[in-house]
């Protein structure tokens, strides 16, 4: 695993070389019976997914704990490239409209890495230091990381 420092107190990075072909990578990302299978760490589950892949599109998100609660996360895709990059925010939940409490703004890119790898890096923008404190101490560098493990297995089969 790979851990880029960030470039300011409001971010974190997590870099790695999956073993999975960028196209596979990106499909896990956006197709909803897909992302339902890797993109939280397990024994946590995603329970429901809706997903407006556009700029301007809304998402929906809802994890599930082992204990049977669950965990809605709105959002807004800003930018979509396809088999590239994905920018999104919890900023707004549907059609612009301000969320309650935003957190963060995403961006995940996906680069050809040669022999049918793909260099993977998600970076969390936080609204601000603290918040980004707080992700970290929620687990940022395990649970993004055990979920890009759980990405690439899925990814590697497609």
């Amino acid at each position: 695993m790979t851990t880029s420092a960030p470039p300011s107190d409001r971010e974190l990075v997590l870099t790695r070389i999956l073993n999975a072909p960028r196209e596979n990578v990106y499909r896990a990302w956006v197709e909803p019976e897909l992302l339902k299978q890797w993109f939280c760490p397990a024994p946590w589950v995603v329970s429901h997914v809706e997903n407006d892949v556009r700029a301007g599109g809304a998402s929906l998100v809802v994890m599930r704990s082992p204990e049977g609660d669950e965990f809605p996360n709105h959002g807004v895709y800003l930018e979509v490239v396809k088999n590239e990059r994905l920018v999104f925010t919890d900023a707004y939940t549907k059609a612009w409209e301000p969320s309650e409490k935003p957190f963060m703004t995403a961006i995940v890119t996906f680069e050809d890495a040669g022999n049918n790898q793909t260099k993977y890096t998600a970076r969390a923008v936080h609204w601000t230091a603290a918040d980004r404190e707080t992700h970290e101490q929620m687990g940022f560098h395990e649970g993004w990381g055990k979920c890009a493990d759980q990405l690439e297995a899925l990814a590697a089969k497609l």
